[in-house]
């Protein structure tokens, strides 16, 4: 079993702390993470890109000329594709890129992002996170005394105002409430910190296949 130290916010060994082999050990499935981050990433696009038919675009109600006798190809619209300010075929529209994922799926990438940060060493666990007043130094000191540079994801279970106020002007730093995280987050950081309640949801959630 993985087996790693609890610190408190200055940075000191509190106690030992052993972790679920089932969340924290097992061996990073690399094609289930590419398959989780990719669909994370397609569900983040809006989607909202448009442009207009033939039906949407204004005007060219009337026939711009009669069927027969001018010579010319028949028309019925101004606002055909093929004519100039008409509608566009085959356009893109307003749609939604989400791809469905198997719950099964979804939590062995969790659990494999997990244990790959634990595999490379990045993993912290604080004992608690808390701070007395809503300052960015204050969180700058915490992760010095980590001695965390870089991406950093912070996790927790329960995050204080002050803490969430803190950190919020640290472009490096992202906070996360342990029910919220997903894959994407995981891989795209330098460095993990997590709280002791945070380790033991993540346990309690995927400890049971």
């Amino acid at each position: 079993m993985p087996k790693t130290v609890i610190i408190n916010q200055t940075g000191k060994k509190v106690a030992d702390l052993t972790l679920s082999d089932y969340v924290f050990g097992i061996e990073p499935h690399q094609h289930v993470l590419y398959e989780v981050v990719k669909a994370q990433r397609a569900a983040m696009r809006h989607g909202t890109h448009d442009v207009k038919n033939r039906g949407e675009v204004r005007g060219g109600g009337r026939k711009p000329w009669r069927q027969k006798g001018t010579g010319r190809a028949r028309q019925g619209s101004i606002r055909s594709p093929q004519w100039r300010h008409g509608g566009v075929v085959f356009g893109p529209t307003p749609r939604s890129y989400a791809v469905k994922l198997n719950q099964k799926v979804r939590q062995l990438g969790l659990r494999s992002a997990l244990s790959y940060q634990v595999l490379k060493d990045q993993l912290k666990v604080v004992d608690t996170l808390d701070f007395e007043e809503p300052k960015t130094k204050s969180f700058a000191t915490f992760l010095n005394n980590l001695g965390i540079a870089g991406k950093v994801l912070v996790i927790g279970k329960e995050l204080s105002d002050n803490v969430v106020l803190a950190s919020r002007n640290m472009p490096n730093v992202n906070l996360v409430d342990a029910s919220h995280v997903s894959v994407y987050d995981l891989l795209n950081c330098n460095a993990l910190v997590m709280t002791k309640d945070a380790v033991s949801a993540f346990e309690e959630v995927l400890g049971n296949d």
